[in-house]
């Protein structure tokens, strides 16, 4: 097959975006509207998720069009196709958060797996009737997760050997104290170290540090007091597939039938993992925007577990742009895994969304009864089946299509609650009344 590739210079395409009024697809559009010249058909649901506010920016734009169709309504998908001749697919339409597909699997089962099925063939139809020149350049990017390949070693099952582990970005011994660096059988050496420890509230907290902390075993890196486990596997694209939960298992099942579909019909297909994205326009049953809204209302901030599940944090305005340079610059047949280099802890995460909030929204200027907004965590029963560890391997989409991302989590998590404070009448907008942020997912339930 030719690998063709839609990169500049060249004549604007049209793009059909699957799943265009969500979190992700609708960053990706307002990049393609604000910084290209190619013109969107957006294909929507709107589920409960999809919000076509959090496109208003460029809705009167006349590259941009609104489709409201399912994925799994096959005839419509082919009057869309036949009607606006896009140039390639962005396949982002899917049920996305695990807890509620602990709740009710099926609607996954129907739009992940099914959804793709009818677009893949809606697509396959409408690319075989395409003149030469113009098959040779269409290509349908899929776009998933980085959930399907499971999970990867956490930095505590060394600590269950009683060797070295890391929580919350410090290093413990599974012990009640905040930091501990000991370990009998197998000592640590530290060296080259820069080092400013300083007590508050009678917890050690290491800043600014620059540490190489190594046993034989299970060497540790830990550098600027951030999480960064250089000696732990990460996900790469030739990791095995592992799901865990009926959302990722439904997406591996999609994952693999685009692979099947380019393999048996030669037809032409990229493929995105992802590590979990943040920003602006997230619906508020994830984890970063529920934590900013509940603590705003004083509400408990729900921590499952010990909170020290790790998840690799890539700000949806870098992942936008991410996948765009797969889609007009990848090669047919690929897969390119996108990560923000950001490790972090959940509970680390829901630590600085307080500390912030504390300076950008202090609690003096509030109605609260509380002293701080860390008071309002709670912790909660663990998720059935909760991955302990994601981490993405990057250096392919780097390497091969000049791709990084431009935020850090500091930089990315200060705009996003900015972002939040700034927009609240937009999170109030988005919820009708039947999720009012209540936790989903418990098999008790």
């Amino acid at each position: 097959m030719t690998n063709t590739n839609l990169s500049s210079p060249r004549t604007p395409i049209k793009i059909l975006v699957t799943g265009g009024a969500g979190f992700i697809g609708s960053a990706v559009i307002r990049h393609i509207i604000h910084n290209t010249q190619d013109s969107v058909i957006n294909l929507d649901k709107l589920t409960y998720a999809g919000n076509l506010e959090s496109l208003t920016e460029v809705s009167d734009n006349e590259r941009y069009v609104f489709e409201q169709v399912d994925i799994c309504n096959r005839a419509e998908l082919d009057r869309v196709f036949k009607q606006h001749q896009p140039d390639a697919v962005m396949h982002l339409a899917a049920e996305s958060h695990v807890d509620r597909s602990i709740d009710g699997p099926a609607e996954f089962i129907q739009t992940n797996i099914v959804g793709t099925y009818n677009l893949l063939e809606a697509a396959r139809a409408y690319w075989n009737e395409l003149n030469n020149e113009r098959k040779q350049t269409f290509r349908f990017h899929h776009i998933s997760t980085d959930e399907v390949y499971g999970d990867l070693p956490h930095p505590s099952d060394a600590g269950a050997n009683g060797k070295c582990s890391m929580l919350n970005g410090e290093l413990n011994d599974d012990t009640d104290s905040p930091l501990s660096i000991h370990d009998t059988d197998n000592p640590l050496n530290i060296q080259n170290s820069k080092l400013n420890i300083q007590d508050t509230d009678n917890s050690l907290n290491i800043h600014n540090s620059k540490l190489n902390i190594h046993d034989t075993d299970n060497p540790l890196n830990i550098q600027n007091s951030k999480l960064n486990i250089g000696s732990l596997p990460l996900f790469t694209e030739q990791t095995s597939y592992a799901p865990s939960s009926p959302y990722s298992a439904s997406k591996a099942s999609s994952d693999h039938l685009v692979r099947a579909w380019l393999r048996t019909y030669g037809f032409p297909t990229l493929i995105t993992n992802c590590s979990n994205n943040y920003g602006p326009y997230h619906f508020p049953e994830k984890l970063i925007p529920l934590v900013i809204l509940n603590a705003l209302e004083g509400k408990p901030l729900p921590i499952y577990g010990k909170g020290d599940q790790i998840r690799d944090w890539l700000h949806v305005e870098d992942h936008a742009r991410a996948l765009y340079k797969v889609v007009t610059e990848g090669k047919i047949g690929e897969t390119y895994n996108i990560g923000g280099h950001n490790e972090k802890t959940n509970l680390e995460v829901v630590q600085t969304i307080c500390t912030i909030l504390d300076e950008l929204a202090p609690i003096k200027h509030s109605k609260l009864n509380i002293q701080n907004y860390k008071s309002l965590m709670t912790f909660v029963s663990d998720r059935p089946g909760h991955d302990r560890r994601y981490a993405i391997d990057a250096s392919k989409i780097a390497k091969e299509l000049g791709w990084k991302p431009e935020e850090t989590f500091e930089t990315g998590i200060r705009k996003t609650v900015q972002w939040y404070l700034d927009n609240q009448q937009w999170c109030k907008n988005v919820q009708d009344g039947t999720y009012q942020r209540e936790r989903l997912g418990s098999i008790d339930n």
